[in-house]
C-alpha cells in the first residue's frame, strides 16, 4: 500500500515549465521524466498535453490555457450578474409593493 502525504506538494510555475520542456525534449517517456523529477506522471502528462494544445498541436476544439482562463473569468462574471439581477428584481418587487399601499 502506498503512503500519501496529507499535504500536497506545490511547485513553482518555473519548475512546472521546465518539467514540461524536459519531457518534450527528452527521449525518455513522460513517466520516466516524472519519476526522475519526483512528480506525478499523471500531472506531468496533463501539463505536457496542455502545452501541446497551447502550441496548436492539440485536438480540434481543445481549449488553450488562455481560453480556459477566459472561460473561468466569464463564468464568474455571469454568476455575479445573475446575482445582481436577482437582487434588483427583489428590490423592484419590494418597492412596487410600497407604492400600492
Amino acid at each position: 500500500m502506498s503512503k500519501r502525504s496529507s499535504t500536497s506538494k506545490r511547485y513553482t510555475a518555473e519548475f512546472k515549465r521546465d518539467a514540461v520542456a524536459l519531457a518534450l525534449s527528452s527521449e525518455k517517456t513522460v513517466t520516466e521524466v516524472a519519476r526522475d523529477l519526483g512528480v506525478s506522471p499523471e500531472g506531468l502528462r496533463g501539463r505536457v498535453k496542455q502545452a501541446k494544445i497551447d502550441c496548436g498541436e492539440g485536438p480540434a476544439g481543445a481549449l488553450t490555457t488562455a481560453e480556459r482562463e477566459e472561460l473561468v473569468r466569464l463564468r464568474r462574471k455571469v454568476r455575479e450578474q445573475e446575482a445582481t439581477i436577482e437582487v434588483l428584481g427583489k428590490a423592484t418587487a419590494f418597492f412596487a409593493q410600497g407604492k400600492t399601499r
